[in-house]
């Protein structure tokens, strides 16, 4: 079945925040956020990137780099560089994250065997520069969490994968193939909702797309949290706040809302068994108030394809070319 695009204005449940309309308060937001995530750093957490590369393969119409680049002092990330080789110039580029795999970065450069999480693939070929880092724990990035807790480098795995995400952006904005001004973010499930933290502490990422990424607190699981509290995660959503989303300082409608005017699609199949499609619905619906008052509401968007928890074919043509008309001149 070809998944509908929809831009959705439910009624928003009571149980559910709903966000400011006229102009998001991003600020509150990510405070909000760093209420369950911990502080993110500051500037002079910052080190000079120091991009290595490690391997380089010429491939059909694209060149794929093994690189590292430094997150922060002591700490180096992994990740997978793909340039297209065709037509030399300024291209728009992508951060594409991963889903919960040991390989974790493989996957989305097409090294993995799911051909529908192939993203990094498939948007190289369309003309984007992707980068695909290892989150903290996944693929080549061996970390320990409770160690960086114990230094107080962070209170959770969320905010350093958005520490290091952002890290990445500046990286994408200093390399001469790119367009600083044009990068978008996609990631499925663990990166779905990955890309999302990382877009709302960093503007430069224009165009956020999330597939099997996220669903209201209150529909995750019938309200139970536990998958969110391991240290890859949130632990604080046990160890302050119960695992009850009641007491959650944030849901995603504060993130999604957050994202005014930016461009959001949201890929939430009908079957997927860790993310109630309602609670998706709900969600959209909370934050259309604040795309409609700044008259983006076609910048807000969302598709239920008849699938699990996956990135069906029809979906990702809808997401690459909702991507094609927001990156591409």
């Amino acid at each position: 079945m070809r998944p509908v695009l929809l831009v959705l204005s439910l009624s928003l449940p009571l149980s559910l925040p709903l966000c400011g309309a006229a102009e998001p308060d991003r600020a509150a937001v990510r405070k909000k956020m760093e209420r369950v995530m911990g502080p993110l750093p500051g500037p002079e957490r910052k080190v000079p990137l120091d991009p290595k590369e490690v391997s380089r393969e010429e491939l059909d119409g694209y060149v794929r780099k093994k690189v590292t680049f430094a997150a922060e002092k002591g700490d180096r990330v992994p990740a997978w560089l793909l340039v297209p080789t065709k037509r030399p110039g300024k291209r728009p580029a992508v951060l594409c994250l991963h889903q919960t795999i040991a390989i974790g970065k493989d996957e989305p450069v097409g090294l993995g065997k799911k051909e529908s999480l192939w993203y990094a693939l498939h948007l190289v070929k369309r003309g984007y520069v992707c980068l695909a880092p290892d989150y903290p724990s996944f693929g080549e990035y061996p970390y320990d969490f409770p160690a960086a807790f114990q230094r107080g480098d962070y209170r959770s795995g969320s905010m350093k994968a958005i520490w290091n995400n952002m890290r990445a952006v500046d990286l994408l904005q200093s390399l001469p193939e790119v367009d600083g001004g044009r990068i978008g973010v996609i990631g499925h499930s663990l990166g779905g909702h990955n890309a999302m933290f990382t877009a709302a502490f960093d503007e430069r990422l224009t165009v956020v797309v999330s597939s099997c990424g996220f669903c209201s607190f209150h529909k995750y699981y019938g309200g139970n949290l536990k998958g969110w509290t391991s240290d890859r995660y949130m632990p604080r959503i046990a160890a302050e706040f119960g695992t009850d989303p009641k007491k959650m300082p944030f849901d995603f409608t504060d993130v999604v809302g957050g994202f005014a005017p930016r461009a959001f699609l949201a890929v939430a199949p009908v079957r997927d068994g860790n993310f109630e499609v309602s609670g998706v619905k709900d969600v959209i619906a909370a934050a259309g108030p604040a795309y409609r008052d700044r008259n983006a509401a076609d910048n807000l968007k969302a598709i239920y394809p008849d699938a699990g928890h996956d990135f069906p074919e029809d979906a990702r043509k809808t997401a690459y070319e909702f991507m094609d008309q927001h990156l591409k001149p």
